[in-house]
């Protein structure tokens, strides 16, 4: 049976293709390894299905951002992947964090990050998570509707300070998936500058004791690879702010440009890297303002994927093979694993695309198109829509799913009542869990029909 156009046979079905890792990704006769552990011995102690986590791909990637954005303020997305660990290494990279629930920032305040390193999104923000955020000091609350600025100012009638950005929405088309394109017209997200509500917030808040406007905040969309969106939405946003110091005789010192860089989840995928974003992004900028004859704000750009999606993989184990003969006599490999769309349901979701491996031996023979499905009582259940895997692929193998790092344990779920999977960092040779699993007792601490 043929694959998608873009998917031909590999010459050596074991080999990993470097990009689509982590770091710290190894063949050893046939083994995964991962920050220097292999990934059977690691099943061994953790079982599967199981996130594992290259800490210094991690770091890595986040010191990249860091230092090719020297000149602005990086905030690692936390809705990506979140947990006590990571906002603990985001800080100790020089990071500033970005949440977007009152949950989120309990993790970070858990974490001992510093409030003034924090921004706080949302396009639902209640007042009770507003006064919390604003009582814990956090850097800057993204505002999203009226609706959210008649709550700030009620909170600031009490004495209270919020430094604020708004989200403008710049009527860019993102060449993505719908549902993680945020910068078009019709969609919940931020004030439209066509229509004139964005100047009108920024009139409000103004005119609001107690809120202090940082800037303007723009946000195209997810997993974009080039920066043709982001000159667009920049010109856009730049004119909004050229127009705000022409009518209102204000100067903001800040803008947001966003983030959903995007990685690569098959070959197909051509990232850019931080530096050379960061020269584009730069450009753009500078280029706009000195034709607009207005000052450079400070930027601040928002990666989460693109410093936790690589740094991550899926680690599961085959149950079932099954080979199914389709119209015209071809034959599709069905390969059923432990996990599927409880702990990542982007496939199922945006039709996402991803890779796998055979994670726990090697194998000589040869190469089969396969469907890796997950064991959930739905036809959509689909984890690896296509990929070659050895024809000799059989339960008990190990497989492993690289690139899960963001999207993935943050949008997990119960669902058929399936655990969600620990999240297990590696560095060195050495595995330390960083979210453990599940166990039925916490799905049962909620339910309420024994009493």
């Amino acid at each position: 049976m043929r694959g998608p156009a873009w998917l031909t046979a590999p010459e050596d079905p074991d080999a990993l293709v470097p990009h689509l890792w982590s770091q710290t990704a190894r063949k050893v006769d046939g083994e995964l390894h991962v920050g220097g552990l292999a990934l059977p011995e690691l099943v061994a102690e953790v079982n599967t299905p199981a996130y594992v986590l290259d800490e210094e791909d991690f770091r890595a990637r986040a010191c990249a951002f860091r230092e090719a954005f020297s000149s602005y303020d990086v905030f690692y997305a936390g809705k990506a992947f979140l947990s006590i660990a990571v906002a603990r290494w985001v800080a100790e990279e020089g990071l500033s964090l970005d949440v977007c629930s009152n949950s989120e920032l309990t993790v970070a305040l858990r974490a001992g990050f510093e409030p003034a390193r924090i921004g706080y999104h949302g396009n639902n923000k209640t007042l009770i998570e507003l006064r919390r955020a604003v009582e814990a000091g956090v850097g800057r609350i993204v505002v999203d509707s009226f609706d959210e600025i008649e709550r700030l100012e009620s909170i600031a009638a009490a004495g209270l300070t919020a430094r604020v950005m708004i989200r403008v929405t710049a009527g860019v088309e993102a060449h993505t998936h719908e549902y993680i394109a945020t910068a078009h017209e019709d969609q919940k997200f931020g004030f439209s500058i066509t229509s004139g509500d964005a100047f009108e917030a920024v009139r409000r808040v103004l005119a609001a004791p107690g809120l202090e406007l940082l800037g303007l905040h723009s946000h195209i969309g997810s997993q974009i690879f080039d920066s043709s969106g982001f000159e667009v939405a920049a010109r856009r946003v730049l004119a909004l702010q050229a127009r705000i110091s022409e009518e209102l005789a204000v100067t903001l010192p800040e803008m947001d440009l966003g983030g959903g860089f995007g990685i690569a989840y098959t070959t197909q995928d051509d990232p850019a890297d931080p530096a050379q974003l960061a020269t584009e992004m730069s450009k753009i900028v500078e280029h706009e303002c000195r034709a607009l004859g207005i000052p450079e704000p400070r930027l601040s750009i928002e990666p989460g994927r693109a410093i936790v999606g690589p740094a991550m993989c899926t680690v599961y184990t085959v149950g079932t093979v099954k080979r199914v003969q389709l119209d015209g006599g071809a034959v599709r490999t069905y390969v059923s694993v432990d996990g599927g769309m409880s702990d990542n349901i982007r496939t199922a979701l945006y039709d996402a695309d991803y890779s796998c491996t055979l994670a726990s031996r090697g194998s000589d023979a040869a190469p089969v198109l396969a469907r890796v499905v997950g064991k959930h009582c739905e036809a959509g259940d689909i984890v690896v829509k296509d990929e070659f895997l050895p024809g000799d692929v059989r339960p008990g193998d190990l497989l492993a799913v690289p690139g899960t790092g963001a999207y993935c344990r943050s949008m997990a779920s119960n669902y058929n009542h399936a655990l969600r999977p620990p999240v297990v960092a590696v560095r060195d040779g050495v595995a330390r869990v960083v979210v453990r699993r599940e166990t039925e007792d916490d799905l049962l601490a909620t339910d309420m029909g024994d009493q």
